[in-house]
């Protein structure tokens, strides 16, 4: 199961099937992730940041302490502050050079 597209989530006593390309932005909440998807909707479940990133496909990643985004979703960067959809992000200064040089890849 090495190029899963999908990852189940445990959220209200069920399991929910995500697909990477609809995750948006993962928000930590102290020991507990909060999954913002691109059709609006939001799962809590138990797992931190730290945790969860290593579990995560190369297109994801870690901008600030509290958030880990999707790069093939962010629609823009600019001084600092990355949008997804209607979310803005403050990218904190230990993580813009590496965001930087990921998006520079990804340019035309």
């Amino acid at each position: 199961m090495e190029n899963r597209t999908f990852a189940f989530v445990k959220t209200d006593k069920k399991l929910v099937k995500l697909f990477y390309k609809d995750i948006m932005i993962i928000k930590g909440l102290g020991n507990y992730v909060e999954v913002h998807t691109l059709d609006g909707k939001r799962y809590i479940y138990y797992k931190t940041l730290r945790d969860l990133i290593d579990s995560l496909p190369d297109e994801f990643m870690r901008v600030h302490n509290s958030y880990i985004i999707n790069l093939i979703n962010i629609e823009s960067f600019e001084d600092n502050q990355l949008l997804c959809g209607d979310i803005k992000i403050a990218v904190a200064k230990s993580y813009k050079d590496c965001l930087a040089e990921a998006l520079s890849k990804m340019m035309l």
